[in-house]
């Protein structure tokens, strides 16, 4: 949904989140076009599928929703994952990918299992942005 509505400026209320999609979108950004693919993952992979996908990007949303905290819980592993198989020697480049964490779902504070303070404390663990959505 965070996907769709960054395409096409629309929130859609049906959306199944078990579905894998790529994406592709461009953009103007600074005044410069930008081509994205984008993998909206279906969140449900094992480890080896999740290692490539993590090869295949070039940058990171790490989103959890803040009435999941379980989904918080995995933002630290998966950070580790970005950082460990972005820092292989066998990557070209060397640099770390952008990578931010996003907590989605604030609206929802009546269901809220993660606070934003937990949000901002991992962020600065982690030294990378935060942003807490709708």
């Amino acid at each position: 949904a965070l996907t769709v509505r960054f395409i096409t400026r629309r929130f859609i209320g049906d959306y199944d989140p078990t579905l894998e999609m790529i994406y592709r979108h461009v953009a103007v950004i600074d005044g410069e076009m930008v081509h994205f693919e984008i993998l909206d993952t279906a969140g449900q992979e094992d480890s080896l599928q999740i290692e490539e996908k993590i090869k295949w990007g070039d940058g990171f949303a790490v989103v959890y929703s803040v009435t999941d905290r379980c989904s918080f819980d995995e933002v630290m592993r998966l950070c580790f994952l970005i950082n460990h198989l972005h820092a292989s020697p066998k990557r070209s480049g060397g640099d770390q990918p952008p990578v931010v964490i996003v907590a989605n779902k604030k609206d929802l504070q009546f269901d809220r299992m993660v606070s934003t303070e937990d949000g901002q404390n991992l962020s600065k663990a982690l030294k990378l942005p935060f942003y807490e959505i709708s």
